[in-house]
């Protein structure tokens, strides 16, 4: 496959792609093009690597209104629905609604999740039918799975027993949620086994780290601690971290220099964070989002998650990561330029670091995978929600769109104009 005439993220245009072997042989200007090579126009629009979701839950999602509605739209009520839930959930149902939601994302471009499984059921149902899922869809799409003790680690009766028996069984990377422990120092507690646990093991650690208004939930400082102790440097996510937008400003100046030096990962979920935190502020109301600019100020790697599609906690959504782009921009106020690239850069390339992919990126030597979008750039991107042209794994074409087109016939306006277009 040769692709022609595209513009990449980083400004250049004109700019023509190769691809052999399912990798990225060549990227330049008019590359000459190998006999029997197929050669795609994309027109001057954007190409870019395929976007990423470095915060999920594909065992609930689909499920909205099973067994009921989340009536007051809280996390505590999406936590205690979804304890309903369980108990008639089926390996098979589990499976089917994870597979179409894999569907919509190859459709817009969504080529890697990560997605945190329920372990505290000592069935394990939905452990097992995600990693048959995660087999299943291999061939085009990469899905990583995390261990997570929904109910608390220490709270529920045989939670960490499961999660060791859900690693055992080849979930990928360890999860935790200490806020929602007993007490402060029980949570604390939970992140030092699981990071143990992690560095045991050799995995990664992605915990639910403070997803609360309480500003005195700090949790986040023990993940970074126990980070830099054990060495694993670049390996932790500390997703969420909403509390942070309640902290008093002296503390959080001591701890983003601590999260940087410690190498962890701050993935926001913007969508969900804005929906359901501030639930108990009347007015001012918190935003509810951690405090991304500041991070990435400090040198934190920060991504964006599109955490619930269709949930106990989340009646919307499609899969679209320049949606969560598009909320993650409005709700940290990212209006510059350059804070408008890094909201594409965070459901891109920082999501990647997390997850850790191999050979992803536009760069020689990078497997064959990326997304022509109808865009010049990508601002651009995230303001039109730009169409997903061509969605490509590994050198083989998984989708196609036709450019969207609107012809406008307006008194007194010129006919014909393509508002979808314009600037």
């Amino acid at each position: 496959m040769l692709i022609r005439n595209a513009t990449l993220p980083d400004g250049r245009s004109g700019i023509d792609l190769l691809v052999q072997d399912g990798r990225i042989a060549a990227v330049g200007p008019q590359l000459p093009a190998p006999e029997g090579v197929q050669a795609i126009d994309a027109g001057g629009w954007l190409l870019s690597p395929p976007f990423v979701d470095a915060h999920f839950h594909m065992d609930s999602t689909l499920s909205h209104g099973l067994p009921r509605v989340n009536a007051s739209g809280t996390l505590l009520e999406g936590i205690a629905l979804w304890g309903e839930l369980k108990p008639l959930l089926t390996p098979e149902a589990i499976a089917e609604r994870a597979l179409q939601y894999c569907d919509w994302a190859v459709a817009r471009g969504l080529l890697a999740i990560r997605t945190h499984v329920d372990v505290c059921d000592d069935r394990l149902l939905a452990v097992r039918a995600l990693l048959q899922v995660r087999e299943q869809v291999r061939p085009y799409l990469d899905l990583q799975l995390v261990a997570f003790p929904q109910d608390g680690l220490l709270r529920a009766p045989n939670a960490l027993a499961n999660l060791r028996r859900a690693l055992d069984l080849g979930v990928d990377v360890v999860g935790g949620i200490p806020h929602f422990e007993r007490t402060m120092a029980q949570g604390a507690e939970s992140v030092q086994i699981l990071c143990e646990l992690a560095a045991e093991r050799g995995l990664r650690v992605d915990m639910h780290c403070d997803e609360t208004d309480d500003p005195l939930s700090r949790h986040i400082e023990t993940l970074a601690f126990h980070t830099q102790r054990l060495g694993l440097h670049g390996r932790v996510t500390g997703s969420h971290c909403t509390s942070m937008h309640a902290m008093d400003n002296y503390f959080v100046s001591k701890l983003l220099p601590l999260i940087a030096e410690a190498g962890v990962h701050v993935v926001a979920n913007p969508l969900i964070n804005i929906t359901l935190q501030g639930r108990h502020d009347t007015y001012p109301k918190r935003r509810g989002m951690t405090r991304v600019p500041e991070l990435l100020a400090a040198g934190v790697n920060v991504g964006f998650g599109h955490d619930c599609v269709m949930d106990p906690w989340y009646a919307l959504g499609s899969a679209d990561m320049l949606d969560v782009a598009a909320m993650g921009l409005h709700v940290a106020q990212m209006t510059s330029a350059a804070a408008m690239r890094q909201c594409f850069d965070a459901v891109t390339v920082h999501n990647a670091r997390i997850l850790g992919l191999e050979g992803y990126g536009l760069a020689p030597g990078c497997r064959a995978d990326f997304v022509l979008l109808q865009a010049r750039d990508p601002v651009e991107a995230i303001r039109l929600r730009a169409q997903r042209l061509l969605v490509v794994r590994g050198g083989a074409v998984l989708a196609r769109a036709a450019p969207l087109h609107s012809s406008l016939h307006l008194p007194g306006r010129p006919a014909g104009v393509d508002f979808t277009r314009q600037r």
